[in-house]
């Protein structure tokens, strides 16, 4: 059994973001002519045609409010693509959202105050979904880690969070 989860964007912030984002901007729909774009929604990569949008989120600040915790000046904002409309989240999937060989990714550990206890950058190799999984691990291995948020090291971009058990 896997001590962690990887969560999407939960529906509920999804509904909120769909009209107003968080930094208090009008929702923008538009047609995604390539497609590739990662969704934080169901956690793929968007096809070429699909509606789709680019939001601000504030992963934090939305924990926070869920759990009472007060993150102070570590509350931060970013933009992170999602599908215009609800998409029924994820699809039950083998490995890790975005993981591939080549990729450089964050993880970065909060406590449950909200609070960086430290982060790890990743450059993953041959077997990303094995290096993803022992960042992880390592990370929840701290019993002051709450959750982790996986970032895009290239852009900061949030991309999924993972939550014990």
């Amino acid at each position: 059994m896997t001590p962690h989860t990887v969560l999407p964007i939960a529906p509920a912030a999804l509904a909120s973001l769909r009209t107003l984002d968080d930094a208090g901007r009008a929702c923008l729909p538009y047609e995604d002519p390539e497609g590739g774009a990662p969704l934080r929604c169901c956690l793929r990569r968007s096809a070429p045609g699909e509606r789709i949008a680019l939001v601000a989120y504030a992963p934090l600040r939305r924990w926070a409010a869920e759990t009472g915790a007060d993150p102070g000046a570590y509350d931060e904002q970013g933009p992170v693509f999602i599908h215009a409309a609800d998409c029924g989240g994820p699809a039950a999937a083998a490995g890790h959202p975005f993981a591939h060989s080549g990729a450089l990714r964050t993880a970065r550990r909060y406590d449950k105050a909200g609070h960086i206890l430290g982060g790890r950058v990743l450059a993953l190799g041959e077997d990303p979904d094995t290096e993803v999984e022992r960042a992880l691990a390592e990370a929840f291995a701290d019993p002051l880690t709450a959750l982790v948020h996986v970032r895009a090291a290239e852009f900061g971009c949030y991309l999924f969070e993972v939550r014990r058990g």
